[in-house]
């Protein structure tokens, strides 16, 4: 993807990750529960809505982060009904929370090797990170983890969904303002985060879900989530116009 199209690193985009992480839990419920095709049916749609995406976005031109976040959103989608598959299947949380941790962990430390024998353009300093495809599947892996840790925390210890909103958003605080440099310069730091905001995104949107039904919920955080993109673009505009008219 473009680095024009990527959003730098910031209270803005962590923001924007959490929102997209709660309209793409209701979003994949939705598919599965509303739309009746199940978390393996629609998962096909979604890769090609995906690839279309990608495709599009590389003759894109113009400077917006549009592309990015309706990628996030669409894997955000996709890793919710991945993580779910486990329930069809009758496998126990801790087994599933494992085999998606070390896939995680082996992608992202191969990606990491990869990254600084090839001298990548992130790394110090930067203020994006490289959305190359090994990115993207990162990105999954994490969001499945995710879905299945936000599960666990409600239903599998019995937490409810909104004791585990509460609870997940301390570890989510505490890296977030912790972090530092951390978050733009180490991968494995930085897919933490991402695993913990896809936790409690999962336990929030399942909270949401269950408060106002599914539809309303998937209505809400998408305007929610969009509405926000386009105040920040509004603003930026409004940033830039003005220091055009006083230089």
């Amino acid at each position: 993807m473009q680095l024009k199209h990527v959003p730098r690193f910031g209270t803005k985009y962590w923001t924007a990750l959490i929102l997209a992480s709660i309209f793409g839990a209701n979003t994949g419920d939705f598919l599965s529960d509303v739309m009746k095709l199940g978390h393996i049916a629609g998962l096909p749609f979604l890769a090609v809505l995906f690839a279309l995406v990608i495709i599009v976005e590389r003759f894109d031109s113009s400077e917006h982060t549009a592309y990015f976040w309706s990628a996030i959103v669409i894997i955000r989608t996709s890793a919710t009904n991945i993580g779910d598959i486990g329930h069809d299947l009758h496998l126990r949380a801790p087994l599933t929370l494992s085999a998606f941790a070390i896939a995680l962990f082996i992608t992202v430390l191969s990606w990491q090797a990869s990254a600084r024998a090839n001298k990548p353009k992130t790394g110090q300093g930067s203020t994006a990170i490289s959305t190359v495809p090994v990115y993207w599947f990162a990105m999954l892996l994490a969001g499945a983890l995710g879905t299945v840790l936000g599960d666990y925390f409600s239903f599998g210890l019995k937490l409810g969904t909104l004791r585990s909103t509460l609870t997940l958003s301390i570890p989510l605080a505490l890296a977030l303002s912790f972090g530092g440099t951390l978050l733009r310069t180490q991968l494995l730091y930085y897919f933490l985060t991402v695993v913990l905001i896809r936790a409690a995104g999962t336990a929030a949107g399942d909270f949401a879900a269950h408060t106002i039904g599914l539809k309303l919920s998937t209505l809400v955080s998408g305007i929610v989530f969009v509405a926000t993109l386009a105040l920040w673009r509004q603003e930026a505009r409004s940033e830039s116009e003005t220091e055009l008219s006083g230089t």
